[in-house]
């Protein structure tokens, strides 16, 4: 097994780590309360942005992941 395919392989691993957290700490700090027909929303917004920013880097390991795996293949 070359470097490359190992690099690639935890690439992936640590970009999925990274998303579910982003997942998590979105639907944590997104929370709608339905009182008397009125919705209340009372979302932290600056945590929601920091789950989108992981998101974000997320996808750019798993593309690196990928593209070291598929460059190492050759």
């Amino acid at each position: 097994m070359n470097t490359s395919k190992i690099i690639g392989i935890v690439l992936l691993i640590i970009s999925l780590g990274i998303g579910y957290n982003g997942i998590n700490k979105i639907s944590e700090n997104t929370v709608q309360v339905n009182l008397l027909g009125l919705k209340i929303d009372a979302s932290n917004e600056s945590q929601k942005q920091q789950g989108y920013l992981y998101l974000g880097f997320a996808a750019i390991l798993f593309a690196g992941g990928i593209y070291t795996l598929n460059k190492s293949k050759n």
